[in-house]
């Protein structure tokens, strides 16, 4: 069974960093797209970043430049390095991996910004 499970979040002032991890249980992780994503109260869940099998890497425009997304998948590990962290940045952020028609979700992690 696939379980992901994030960790890292908490209260930042802006302009400060935090770096989310997602833990994958399961053989697939290495094989696997993973994603982060974010939800803001009040708003839709959202894209943050991407990153293939094979390392390449996607992101929303609104965290380009500021976040990096990586993996290492001798330890079924997924990063969201989070810097020049603005206050719209706050929200839940959630991991996501995909493989073949399969989709599992991590339980989230907040992450506050304050001003």
């Amino acid at each position: 069974q696939v379980r992901l499970v994030e960790s890292g979040g908490g209260l930042v002032q802006a302009g400060g960093s935090l770096r989310l991890s997602c833990v994958v249980s399961g053989s697939i992780f290495s094989i696997s797209f993973m994603g982060w994503y974010r939800q803001a109260p009040g708003k839709q869940r959202e894209l943050v970043a991407t990153i293939t099998s094979g390392g390449t890497t996607n992101y929303a425009d609104s965290v380009k430049g500021r976040f990096a997304i990586s993996r290492t998948n001798a330890k079924n590990t997924v990063y969201l390095q989070m810097n020049s962290l603005k206050p719209e940045d706050t929200a839940v952020y959630y991991c996501n991996l995909k493989y073949l028609t399969q989709t599992y979700w991590g339980q989230g992690t907040q992450v506050t910004v304050s001003s």
